[in-house]
């Protein structure tokens, strides 16, 4: 999330009540999570497994809860609890707004688009030519739609990341302030969610087709001329590139990359890369033709044992 303009590093201590690092007039342009950050943005981490990881990102800001040599060409945000002071920003630049009514002022409709009724399309919300909204939709703030979109009944847009830090007291959330982007000519299905990014965009590729029930979590990423069956459920921050199919039930762990013309046969789970252009089976998933053939292997075992009974 970029912010309306430059802040300085001393404005954004202010802002979270936080010590700083590095000149203070060290300019601050958004924040991001990890994976889309770029110069000008700030960076959190609270865990020494992940400092590196932070302090070597394109971010030039890292909120961090602890003192450490500040990387030349950087500043730093010395906060307590950074994931708390990562939420007051977002709140401040991004605070949630009030609907008044179901469709807002706000929103842009194409030309020759159709909303269905009992839809609800919120503030900031763009909507291309040629489109059909069906009825009892939900569209959140700021998602954008290309031309030639049709989502089906019960299917809900931009909802919030699936994204909480286990406190003492129990859980709590990670503001989402993101957006979700579809492209031209996508056709979404009957009740499916898909969430909006924490600090950047989910985004459905030109030409994509999924079906009823499926679930895309935050920051994810799928590409053009994808195909999703009913049921796939896919964590975030995945990379799902061109013209891959994913048939039903298909799970995907997040922070993996599915590469261009992939097919995942039904019921897999994916906890890792696959490689593009190849088929796909079973759970852990693997190419399928291999994990066929341990199937035909492990049916085998039996006779196998009764031969050396005898």
């Amino acid at each position: 999330m970029k912010f309306p303009r430059t802040y300085t590093l001393e404005e954004i201590a202010q802002l979270t009540d936080t010590e700083y690092i590095g000149d203070k007039s060290f300019p601050v342009k958004g924040i991001n999570e990890i994976h889309v950050v770029e110069s000008g943005d700030i960076v959190f981490v609270d865990h020494p497994k992940y400092y590196d990881k932070a302090l070597k990102s394109a971010a030039t800001i890292v909120m961090i809860n602890k003192k450490v040599a500040c990387p030349e060409g950087k500043a730093l945000l010395i906060s307590n609890d950074p994931f708390r002071d990562f939420n007051k920003l977002s709140n401040h630049f991004k605070p949630f707004q009030k609907a008044d009514k179901n469709i807002a002022t706000t929103a842009k409709i194409g030309a020759n688009t159709f909303i269905q009724p009992n839809t609800f399309i919120g503030n900031n919300v763009s909507i291309g030519d040629n489109c059909l909204i069906h009825a009892n939709v939900a569209i959140y703030d700021n998602c954008i739609l290309g031309n030639n979109v049709t989502i089906h009944s019960g299917t809900v847009i931009g909802g919030d990341a699936f994204y909480y830090k286990k406190r003492t007291a129990g859980f709590d959330k990670l503001l989402t302030c993101g957006r979700v982007v579809i492209e031209d000519n996508v056709d979404i299905g009957a009740n499916c969610t898909i969430d909006k990014g924490v600090t950047g965009d989910t985004i459905i590729g030109a030409g994509t087709k999924i079906d009823n029930l499926v679930q895309i979590a935050h920051d994810t990423y799928i590409g053009k001329k994808c195909l999703i069956a009913s049921q796939v459920g896919i964590a975030g921050c995945v990379i799902i590139e061109d013209e891959v199919t994913l048939w039903g039930q298909v799970g995907v762990i997040s922070d993996i990359t599915i590469g261009k013309g992939a097919e995942v046969y039904a019921q897999s789970g994916v906890p890792k890369d696959l490689e593009a252009g190849k088929a796909y089976f079973g759970s852990p998933a693997d190419e399928a033709r291999k994990k066929i053939r341990e199937l035909a292997f492990i049916n085998s075992l039996p006779k196998l044992i009764e031969n050396l009974k005898k």
